[in-house]
């Protein structure tokens, strides 16, 4: 019962990597992204990144650093096939996922700045609908923190056990993506 969490910044990749696995490798995909929009809609907030954040931020500080992600897990663990967890964005999440499912694995994936605003521009999410300079304000927001309940990118991305770096053709990307499931012995 293989669980894969995924971190990265935003638009390293982390959906290419969740299409492929689903797609290609028939695992079932557990969405951040999802669950927080749930959440924002029953608040009646706006479907937007800053939103998503602010959301974020109050589940993990109000019920604990990795209470998203638990959330996942659990309904995870109903699931007995592999499995993919998107996007996990603080140090407590990792945790929390350590402690819930003994198989995980954590990738994190980046790329260069440039490349992923372009990425987000073209995926065209309502989310994404921002200029290049508060696409770095907001990554940058997420980069900072040293609380297990927030945000910290580069501190995920350090607890990673592969880090991808995603700066060429998606044909590219996927054949680093299979080169490590078949170390992990998953293909």
């Amino acid at each position: 019962m293989v669980t894969i969490g995924i971190t990265g910044t935003i638009g390293a990749g982390k959906g290419t990597i969740v299409d492929f696995l689903v797609k290609e490798k028939g695992f079932k995909h557990f969405s951040v992204r999802a669950f927080l929009l749930a959440e924002i809609g029953k608040r009646g907030l706006p479907p937007t990144r800053d939103s998503m954040w602010f959301v974020a931020q109050d589940l993990r500080k109000n019920f604990s650093a990795g209470y998203i992600l638990e959330q996942l897990a659990l309904q995870r663990k109903d699931f007995d096939g592999p499995a993919v967890i998107e996007s996990v964005r603080a140090l407590g999440e990792i945790q929390a996922l350590k402690e819930i499912l003994a198989d995980f694995t954590l990738f994190a994936v980046d790329a260069d700045p440039k490349i992923r605003y372009e990425r987000i521009l073209e995926r065209n999410s309502s989310t994404d609908h921002i200029s290049y300079e508060k696409f770095l304000a907001d990554e940058q927001k997420e980069s900072i923190s040293t609380e297990a309940w927030s945000g910290n990118l580069p501190a995920c991305k350090k607890e990673a056990d592969f880090v991808f770096e995603n700066n060429g053709t998606v044909d590219e990307f996927h054949a680093k993506i299979e080169a490590v499931l078949r170390q992990i012995s998953l293909v």
